[in-house]
């Protein structure tokens, strides 16, 4: 067994930082220590946070800590950023308010950025859980900036899924328009003392009474007041807390929790397999120049995309 994969499964949050950046760098050799750690998995409680970017996911999950750690939970976090096109690191925004817990040694909380990697973000999403579940962490939370594609990437690796909405943000159409309805758990309407609450959290019941899901969990709608009223605040989010929680035993005792590690599975898979033999297909295309030349034959359309990608499969599937 490698030496970084002993320290981690041993709860060493340094290695497993070093491991995460190494996932993150696409470092060779790294798929040998995740295959150490894939045995320590499938134990902890996956909770993912999805909603538009300014929505208060980081101040909801850092409140969300602090429950949980009154609860004596161990908590992992795993923050999914957008990448700098400049930089190729994770833009951070708001994840500063989560070092409150920077000093505790049961929290890990770790960004994470995609460095453009193509279908990488739900592989670096997948990964990064399993490292946090070697080290032992009882609860996971995963938060997207909630775009796209990442929702579904967070619907296919949590257990729980929290969607986070605020008044006045079109967020009524929108929920609606990204068909949130078929990943969420629970709502969370976040910043509840604004205007349109009332209409929000009305569309939302609205939805969920229609939907087909709503079968045997009933979909909770939480309102959660701003942080200017840290009482209430505190409260709403001790209700948030205890929701997901209540969730979680739902899945055990339905055995729901086995058809969503199933999936969770098989949405792995689906990208080990992309990594080891799509990834290396488009990475030599790009380095030696093709896939910019076959961009300018279909700008100047000159071929098809399908048969473009009939003639690069004959190459390389041989």
């Amino acid at each position: 067994m490698n030496e970084l994969s002993k320290k981690v499964l041993n709860g060493d949050v340094r290695a497993a930082s070093h491991i995460i950046r190494n996932l993150e760098d696409q470092i060779p050799g790294t798929d040998e220590i995740m295959k150490d750690l894939f045995t320590a998995s499938g134990k902890s409680h996956i909770v993912g946070f999805t909603g538009a970017p300014g929505a208060g996911k980081s101040t909801l999950i850092d409140e969300l800590i602090t429950v949980y750690r009154k609860k004596s939970k161990t908590i992992g976090v795993l923050a999914v950023d957008p990448t700098s096109p400049f930089t190729g690191g994770a833009i951070l925004g708001d994840r500063i308010r989560m070092m409150n817990h920077s000093e505790d040694p049961d929290v890990f909380v770790r960004s994470l950025a995609t460095r453009g990697y193509m279908g990488g973000l739900s592989k670096a999403v997948g990964e990064g859980i399993h490292v946090m579940e070697a080290l032992g962490k009882e609860k996971i939370i995963v938060e997207t900036c909630g775009v796209g594609q990442q929702e579904v990437d967070v619907f296919n690796h949590s257990h729980t899924v929290v969607v986070v909405l605020v008044p006045g943000m079109g967020d009524e159409v929108q929920a609606i328009k990204a068909g949130l309805m078929e990943i969420a758990d629970i709502f969370v309407i976040n910043k509840a003392d604004r205007d349109g609450t009332g209409k929000l959290y009305q569309e939302l019941i609205n939805m969920i009474s229609m939907s087909s899901k709503n079968q045997g969990w009933k979909i909770p709608v939480i309102k959660v007041a701003g942080f200017k009223e840290p009482k209430k605040f505190s409260e709403n989010v001790e209700e948030l807390c205890n929701k997901i929680d209540e969730h979680y035993e739902y899945l055990l005792k339905s055995s729901l929790l086995s058809s969503r590690a199933r999936r969770k599975t098989a949405a792995e898979l689906n990208e080990a397999l992309w990594a080891k033999i799509l990834q290396p297909v488009l990475d030599d295309l790009n380095s030696r120049g093709e896939m910019e030349k076959m961009v300018d034959r279909l700008i100047n359309k000159d071929t098809d995309p399908y048969t473009l990608a009939e003639k690069v499969a004959r190459k390389y599937m041989k």
